[in-house]
């Protein structure tokens, strides 16, 4: 397994302890979600529908890449790799 950062929004940082960002050992994007989920079960709500999808308003990176366009969450990650979340928050 490879050591991985995931980067979380301020909005989810309290589920967290606080920490803008966890280190995670995993091999793929969903590995490393599972892991998160694992460690700190209060997100799946926030990121996860009914349906285990990421939820319609969060987007998901590994590096640059959204992995919104990308054929599925089985993507390979590499030592070192960030992925971050983001939620899309609207207001007026």
């Amino acid at each position: 397994m490879v050591q991985v950062t995931v980067e979380l929004p301020s909005m989810l940082r309290s589920i967290v302890g606080g920490e803008p960002a966890i280190v995670l050992e995993a091999d793929s994007l969903s590995e490393a979600l599972r892991a998160l989920i694992t460690r700190h079960q209060t997100l799946a709500v926030h990121l996860f529908d009914e349906s285990g999808n990421l939820r319609q308003h969060v987007l998901c990176f590994v590096n640059q890449t959204n992995t919104r366009w990308l054929n599925s969450d089985d993507v390979s990650l590499s030592e070192g790799d960030t992925i971050t979340i983001l939620q899309a928050v609207s207001g007026g």
